[in-house]
């Protein structure tokens, strides 16, 4: 029993060095699989959101072209769909266009349901275009949901509460609680409001992000609505 002790213990020690052996070369490859799988994630995504959009778009159009042509062509659907898109964009920044567009609008906006949908969609997609007055105005910080916790919103607009004690100046700011899509609006006092130098298209990213593209530094600006 005493002869097998040694060889015991020369086995366990050989284990113990090879399990030593192969740790750097365990902790290379689980670092380097990690940081390859961190990459691979948002492009994979990326490429299956693009292909996706691309095969709705070219599906709703290319039917038309399966129909008259009798055979799929693909990619015609969504190029079709692109050369529409640009057709509009001409026609919408015209004086003529425009006024035909608005005609159309007013149209649509007969028809109920339609006009609920359309009229969300058009103020949500207003609220991000550089062009439109209804735009945000300012990505700021909001004292919210209680004293001492801030989170990330946009002025909308400005308001003031009558009363017997006077007037009283508010804030509307939205603060995006998914995303951007929904959200609270609430209504603050000037002292409960931070103005930043961060653009309205950053401000964007960083809710998108989840706060992953917050700057390091904030600075406040200076020139409040």
């Amino acid at each position: 029993m005493n002869d097998l002790l040694p060889s015991l213990t020369v086995r366990i020690g050989s284990r113990n060095n090879k399990t030593t052996m192969f740790e750097p070369v365990r902790i290379t490859f689980k670092r380097k699989f990690l940081a390859g799988l961190f990459v691979s994630i948002p492009a994979a995504l990326t490429i299956f959101v693009i292909v996706g959009i691309f095969k709705f778009v070219d599906g709703i159009l290319g039917q038309f072209f399966d129909y008259y042509l009798g055979r799929h062509v693909a990619g015609l659907g969504f190029i079709s769909a692109v050369v529409i898109i640009f057709i509009i964009g001409i026609v919408s920044t015209n004086v003529f266009g425009k006024k035909l567009l608005g005609l159309i609008e007013k149209l649509f906006l007969q028809i109920p349901v339609f006009k609920s949908i359309y009229m969300s969609v058009k103020q949500l997609v207003d609220a991000f275009s550089p062009d439109s007055q209804g735009a945000f105005k300012k990505f700021v910080i909001a004292e919210y949901p209680r004293p001492g916790s801030y989170s990330f919103g946009f002025l909308t607009n400005e308001c003031t509460i009558r009363s017997e004690a006077g007037e009283r100046a508010l804030k509307t700011i939205y603060i995006p609680t998914n995303n951007l899509y929904m959200g609270d609006i609430v209504l603050l006092d000037e002292k409960s409001v931070t103005y930043t130098n961060i653009p309205i298209e950053e401000g964007v990213k960083i809710i998108i992000s989840g706060g992953i593209a917050t700057p390091v530094m904030i600075e406040e600006s200076r020139e409040n609505l």
